[in-house]
């Protein structure tokens, strides 16, 4: 099902596989599942007409009823990356990651099975190959934080479809701020930290890279990362100083999700900005002076999981 106001196709592209374009407009999916992981929750929705999409790359949601203030304003879409797809003869399986920490996200959270939400995506680029950010780069490191976890999932499948070795670092705050892991990393060998040692190791996670690049053969993987600002900006400053290639996938706010509002412009090193929906929201880590946290439209810019 169409809505009557088609949107613009996003001109970015990632790695060396083309970026699939959605199709014009935004469309209605179906929820098939809706359950809770860990203190977070996974959504999966069936797309009959959107391309599967790349990992990286994200969607713009908005439920189909209730989805506004009291008052009768309506909330702007929420950017949420995708965790999982997996295309079937119905369409596509796209599975979200969420923490209700406002109201839009609390809609999220509670969306039933039969419920329809209003998609638009797959929207921005993608993850490269670890041979395209560095000739000498063979595998992988997977480095997520919080609900960052995310993209990383659907990351780790396509690289280990490839047949590209891969290490996951994960990292969350506490018991309630973690989940995720049997849903999206069942059967993995994982790397795990929390901040108050209920998971893994009391550590943060940029300790447990920082601990894996220090062998001399730290340039023969990528390092690829997403999560909060300051996990990302730690993992970026250590990339730079050992040789690593690494790329980001950065979170900000996003109103439109196809370049119009600029809410999501992030500066880069060499000066300007980029708009990270259609540039974005993965980044070159040499494209970045620092990771900040840019001025957000509301409380939920850092649940997205992007995302990001």
């Amino acid at each position: 099902m169409m809505d009557s106001a088609p949107l613009p196709r996003p001109g970015a592209a990632g790695g060396d596989l083309a970026t699939p374009f959605p199709p014009l407009g935004r469309r209605l999916c179906e929820v098939i599942e809706n359950r809770a992981s860990g203190g977070y929750r996974v959504f999966s929705l069936r797309d009959e007409r959107g391309p599967a999409p790349e990992a990286g790359q994200f969607y713009m949601l908005a439920a189909e009823r209730r989805w506004g203030e009291r008052g009768g304003r309506p909330f702007l879409p929420r950017a949420l990356s995708v965790a999982d797809a997996k295309p079937g003869p119905s369409g596509v399986r796209l599975d979200f990651l969420i923490e209700g920490v406002g109201p839009g996200t609390a809609r999220l959270c509670s969306l039933e099975v039969g419920e329809a939400v209003w998609v638009n995506g797959p929207l921005g680029n993608s993850f490269s190959e670890p041979r395209d950010l560095a000739p000498g780069a063979a595998g992988a490191i997977l480095v997520g934080g919080g609900i960052g976890i995310a993209p990383l999932a659907l990351l780790r499948r396509r690289l280990s479809s490839r047949g590209v070795p891969t290490q996951i670092l994960l990292g969350f705050r506490d018991r309630q701020h973690s989940g995720g892991l049997d849903d999206l990393f069942s059967n993995c060998q994982l790397g795990l930290a929390s901040d108050d040692g209920h998971l893994g190791e009391r550590a943060y996670v940029t300790e447990l890279l920082a601990a894996m690049l220090e062998g001399d053969d730290a340039a023969s993987a990528a390092v690829y990362s997403c999560g909060p600002p300051a996990m990302l900006e730690a993992v970026r400053a250590m990339c730079a100083a050992r040789g690593v290639a690494c790329e980001l996938a950065l979170e900000s706010p996003m109103a439109c999700g196809f370049g119009a509002c600029f809410g999501c412009a992030v500066p880069l090193a060499d000066g300007g900005y980029m708009r990270l929906c259609v540039d974005g929201p993965v980044v070159n880590g040499q494209r970045l002076a620092a990771v900040g946290q840019p001025p957000a439209l509301d409380a939920e810019a850092s649940a997205r999981g992007s995302r990001v």
